[in-house]
């Protein structure tokens, strides 16, 4: 089962981890045309980052609880409660076009 705090999702690979990554064929699924020199560009910095995570790897972080952010995350919403608002009249009193007390816009076909 996946989750973002699994400490099996990020491996220890070997340096050749960036071969496995076919950067020509990201690019075919994305529908990027991508040169020779860009491949090679982006294999390469494909090799820096998957190089970071193994450093990263190595760092020891089991006294460390698994979070979603870094702050902490609190309720910054209003409370929900009920007030004055316009009525159906008032919202329609604008309207270039109603009937029924709806508004009538044109119809948008493409």
């Amino acid at each position: 089962m996946f989750s973002f705090h699994s400490p099996q999702l990020f491996r220890s690979y070997p340096r050749a981890m960036s071969d496995l990554f076919d950067v020509r064929y990201v690019a075919q699924l994305a529908r990027l045309e991508l040169s020779d020199a860009e491949i090679a560009k982006f294999q390469s910095q494909l090799g820096q980052v998957l190089s970071h995570v193994e450093k990263l790897n190595k760092v020891d972080v089991s006294g460390v609880d698994p979070t979603a952010h870094a702050n902490e995350v609190v309720n910054v919403f209003r409370a929900d409660e009920p007030r004055d608002w316009f009525t159906a009249a008032d919202a329609l009193a604008n309207a270039p076009r109603s009937a029924n007390g709806l508004f009538i816009v044109p119809k948008v076909i493409e």
